[in-house]
């Protein structure tokens, strides 16, 4: 899992970041990036793919990568950001301010997915299509981001209990569009979002559930 790790190293760059976001989908809530450095040469076998992993095992990793990590960043885009850009270009700018934040600064980025971080001039990128299962400080990025997010909805959770974000997480689950459906939408939910099945029309606003990445 470190082979794009080692590749950046041997070409001469001496940071490296993995960055990863979570959040795409669902229906309600921010999108959160975060961006990690591991020390050269780190290996974890237990690090993966965040959506391969138990809730329980994300949140032991979370507190591993902090502690052995050189540095980590989270970036948070919330509902506003994301009804007013769109879901790419929020995911994106909470990816900036991920790797804004971390230090040491990095000089190489690798960033899950096809998109590049838009005016990141402080780092040379690439793209990994399904990164977080090939690299493993993306994997990292994706348990930090995962986690940040999930604590964020569980906090929505207490604010607006009908909907279950508990258990949902925002997701579009056919309990969260029944509780939509009986409740209308609350603050923190997409409206340029829309439901493609089934059909929800409340207070003329339409959504749909994008896959998440």
């Amino acid at each position: 899992m470190d082979g794009f790790e080692r590749n950046a190293r041997e070409q001469g760059y001496r940071t490296v970041a993995g960055v990863d976001e979570a959040g795409r989908g669902p229906l309600a809530g921010p999108v959160v990036a975060a961006a990690v450095v591991l020390p050269p040469g780190y290996t974890n076998r237990e690090i993966n793919d965040s959506k391969q992993l138990t809730a329980a095992k994300r949140e032991a990793l979370f507190d591993v990568i902090n502690r052995d990590a050189l540095a980590v960043g989270v970036g948070v885009s919330e509902v506003d950001l994301i009804d007013s850009v769109n879901i790419l270009q929020a995911t994106l700018l909470a990816m900036k301010e991920a790797v804004g934040g971390l230090s040491p600064a990095p000089d190489m980025v690798l960033v899950d997915g096809r998109s590049r971080i838009p005016f990141l001039l402080s780092a040379d990128q690439e793209t990994i299509v399904k990164g977080d299962r090939k690299s493993i400080s993306v994997a990292a990025a994706s348990i930090v981001a995962k986690v940040s997010r999930d604590r964020i909805m569980e906090m929505y959770h207490r604010q607006f209990p009908q909907y279950n974000f508990l258990k949902n997480k925002g997701y579009g689950t056919a309990e969260h569009l029944e509780a939509i459906a009986r409740h209308g939408c609350c603050k923190i939910h997409r409206k340029s979002f829309r439901v493609r099945q089934p059909v929800v029309r409340l207070r003329n606003l339409s959504f749909f559930s994008e896959e998440p990445s």
